[in-house]
């Protein structure tokens, strides 16, 4: 059943009918194309970056990661930014706010100097944008004046939001690269430097495959291939790991910030919301299932809030930061066992596999009745078993068990993972 409920939300002054953006990249690199995805749902745009070098693009640029029979978990991209003059993107960018009035536009960009972030900006303004995203992450790029080797430099990335932010009235956000240990350092500069929000994360600097019989990474491009960008689904978890610590810095804890990476369902986009992100960004689920996808966002979105007694998406933001703490807080005087469901159980040994050689030995197996048994005395709970179990609901949390010295305690426990 089709249901929509009022999904719009502030961000950085700018009211979004709904949180769900495409991300500046390949998927929305013209009129035509933003103008299709609009169409469909979308609540917003972030333009393909503009910068005011034009790239020499390599072919081909692309390459996934898969794992046994599923599609991309992964996907590589060497493309940089857009091919197109900037009267040709800016131009476009007005035309998309003539047509969409009520939809948010945020032009993309990046520089090399402090002159050419100060025009981009002004242009940026002068076409109408809503708001002015600073790309400070891409890491194909081919000079090291751009991209992510600014964003690991903090005096940069807060110096050329500060050309950025004194050129335009616009609200400014400053787009993190991943590939760095403490994303917080270079946020906490660009706020310095007059930036109004986050964005993070773009992709990651990766190789996917190798060719093995030619001894090269893909894609190969006359015999060679680089290093470049990886997204898709792989990437959430790094995604949402960041986004907390954003979240949880008590400098940064009430920037408002908008979340990319990974994300392809609408539940990924409520664990993003979850965390801390008032805004989404997504790339690589649209080359996969086009821009129809954000119909499943909208609906699923809308159901979760639904059942839920939820009626603004305001009310969603952060509610799961309380919930992520550090290691060292953690309640270690527990241990829960596991147990298993012999009518669900295949016999198929798999859990039996994996903690002897990966666990504690605690799994006995039967080979002539194809059954596995829990050997209590070993088991330590750590839930390998459930984990790599192909039947759902077979191997599930079971006893509780307080180390010794510990006093039993109530304890809020995951215990159906349906």
């Amino acid at each position: 059943m089709t249901l929509k409920k009022d999904l719009s939300i502030d961000f950085l002054g700018v009211k979004c009918e709904n949180p769900f953006f495409l991300s500046s990249s390949p998927v929305g690199s013209n009129y035509d194309m933003c103008r299709k995805a609009l169409e469909a749902g979308w609540g917003g745009i972030y333009y393909k970056t503009i910068s005011v070098y034009i790239p020499n693009e390599c072919s081909p640029r692309f390459d996934i990661a898969s794992k046994e029979g599923t599609p991309w978990t992964g996907f590589k991209n060497m493309e940089q930014t857009s091919d197109k003059p900037n009267e040709v993107n800016f131009g476009y960018i007005k035309k998309l706010k003539e047509d969409f009035p009520s939809k948010v536009i945020v032009s993309s960009i990046m520089g090399s100097t402090d002159e050419e972030w100060a025009f981009l900006a002004r242009e940026s303004e002068k076409a109408g944008a809503d708001l002015i995203e600073c790309n400070f992450s891409c890491p194909q790029m081919t000079s090291s004046t751009m991209g992510s080797d600014v964003g690991q430099n903090p005096d940069l990335v807060k110096h050329y939001c500060e050309v950025v932010s004194a050129a335009t009235c616009l609200p400014v956000i400053a787009k993190m690269t991943p590939n760095i240990g403490n994303m917080e350092i270079p946020a906490r500069a660009a706020i310095e430097g007059g930036a109004k929000g986050i964005a993070a994360i773009n992709t990651v600097k990766a190789i996917t495959n190798l060719d093995i019989d030619k001894m090269v990474g893909m894609p190969i491009v006359n015999g060679k291939s680089a290093v470049s960008g990886y997204s898709g689904a792989a990437v959430k978890p790094i995604a949402l790991r960041f986004i907390s610590d954003l979240k949880h810095d008590p400098v940064l804890k009430d920037v408002p910030l908008t979340g990319v990476g990974g994300i392809e369902t609408w539940r990924d986009c409520l664990e993003f919301l979850m965390l801390g992100a008032e805004n989404l960004q997504v790339t690589t689920a649209v080359m996969q299932y086009g821009y129809r996808i954000v119909e499943d966002m909208i609906s699923g979105l809308s159901h979760f809030m639904e059942d839920h007694g939820i009626d603004r998406l305001r009310d969603l933001v952060g509610v799961a930061l309380k919930n992520i703490i550090s290691a060292e807080e953690l309640d270690r005087s527990y241990k829960v066992l596991v147990q298993i469901n012999e009518d669900k159980c295949v016999g198929c040994g798999r859990c039996y596999v994996s903690c002897y050689d990966g666990g504690h030995q605690a799994i006995q197996f039967d080979s002539q009745a194809r059954r596995a048994t829990i050997d209590e005395d070993k088991c330590v709970g750590c839930h390998l078993c459930l984990n790599v179990c192909p039947v759902m609901d077979c191997i599930t949390p079971g006893k509780i068990v307080f180390k010794d010295g510990e006093a039993p305690h109530d304890l809020s426990l995951k215990t159906q993972y349906l």
